[in-house]
């Protein structure tokens, strides 16, 4: 406003009788969306929300549960009347929960460097070097990723055997150590680099290595979060391989020591909420941290082919 003179564009906004209106919502299109097609997807996303938040919530509140207090309550509580730690402590005591998880740390960290390192470079191998036989490589990786684990588990456990790692926590390791999943997914990213970058860094007298690390590698890092989350979920969370190498209690994984609670402690439903949040727990810290990466790498990957 200047000089008491109404705004032009405030004016052109402004409906008359002094009433502001409300923006209509519109789609990717432009076109405007009808009311009851907003209640309608609200709906659904609150109806998905509660599928799969609302078991974790469930654990979350039996671990906090004393033994007092019903756990089947109708309608279910899930706030406690006297939140406690006690039933994490009992987990500690039962079964060397943290010796577990260490194991578990070590396995999934080491599971997240091999495939972050295996998958850059063979992903770069498959996107931008010139070779013979790079279309059947490729071709090998997807079909890698079509053969079931439980068809294979056998080989996989006579090779173990015979290389003298059973029962040890490398023998866990191996076989999950580069995935044909991660593989493909580094590929896509390299995939969607413009290609004059890389032509005029071998134009300056750049080398392989030094497009990679320097040109390449930094551009995906996004992808690079992406299959370090998806490397340590899968080891974290792997049971029946762990389950099929391992044979000494010194070397279990927290979901082998787990599955003792359960069969051990299965009349405690609050032992297990307790022993089940413990092992979520570092996946949500860790899908936290890395959170801004991984949304803006699953879109690197996902234009190319």
């Amino acid at each position: 406003m200047r000089h008491g003179r109404p705004d032009a564009a405030g004016a052109a906004r402004r409906p008359q009788g002094g009433r502001v209106s409300i923006p209509h919502v519109t789609d990717a299109e432009g076109r405007r969306v009808p009311p009851w097609q907003l209640v309608l997807r609200y709906a659904l996303l609150l109806a998905v929300l509660a599928l799969m938040v609302g078991p974790f919530v469930w654990q979350l509140s039996t671990s906090l549960k004393g033994q007092t207090e019903d756990i089947y309550s109708s309608p279910p509580s899930f706030f406690p009347s006297d939140p406690t730690l006690h039933n994490y402590r009992q987990v500690a005591d039962v079964i060397p929960v943290w010796e577990y998880a260490f194991n578990s740390v070590k396995v999934a960290t080491a599971n997240v460097v091999t495939n972050c390192v295996g998958a850059a470079l063979a992903g770069y191998a498959l996107a931008r070097l010139r070779y013979r036989g790079r279309k059947a490589a490729t071709l090998a990786f997807i079909l890698a990723m079509l053969v079931p684990v439980e068809g294979i588990i056998i080989a996989q456990f006579t090779t173990m055997r015979d290389l003298g790692l059973n029962n040890t926590l490398l023998g866990v390791l191996l076989p999950g150590s580069i995935g044909a999943l991660n593989v493909l997914l580094m590929r896509n990213a390299f995939l969607n680099l413009p290609q004059e970058i890389e032509e005029a860094a071998f134009v300056d007298g750049a080398n392989v290595w030094q497009r990679f690390l320097r040109i390449a590698l930094p551009a995906v890092k996004g992808t690079i979060a992406v299959v370090a989350i998806f490397s340590f979920m899968g080891a974290w969370d792997d049971f029946l391989w762990p389950l099929i190498v391992l044979s000494d209690p010194e070397n279990f994984t927290l979901t082998i020591g787990l599955n003792y609670l359960h069969g051990t402690f299965a009349q405690n439903p609050r032992l297990v909420a307790a022993g089940t949040i413990i092992a979520v727990a570092p996946l949500i810290v860790l899908f936290a941290c890395l959170q801004k990466y991984f949304f803006r790498g699953v879109g690197e990957g996902a234009v190319k082919g």
